[in-house]
């Protein structure tokens, strides 16, 4: 299982979104925690400036960006749409 930490802007992001977006947010969330997931998920590296970042789907429009600090740690760095990677 993976432990995530959540930052300060994904928080205030997250409590921007809508309340269905919210929760099917929270059942990515768990299923993330799996690493068994994660292709599903669709996580992928970043590249570029975002180099050392991942990313990954919620939805069609909505993603996760996040930073593994070890191999079990995770920390939530923002969501939204692709202005994530801004």
């Amino acid at each position: 299982m993976i432990d995530i930490i959540y930052l300060p802007s994904f928080v205030r992001q997250y409590k921007n979104l809508e309340k269905s977006l919210q929760d099917e947010v929270i059942e990515k969330i768990e299923l993330f925690k799996n690493k068994e997931n994660h292709k599903r998920l669709k996580l992928h590296k970043l590249h570029g400036p975002l180099k050392g970042r991942w990313s990954f789907s919620v939805n069609y429009k909505i993603r996760i960006a996040c930073v593994f600090e070890s191999k079990n740690i995770v920390a939530f760095l923002s969501i939204g749409d692709h202005k994530v990677y801004e």
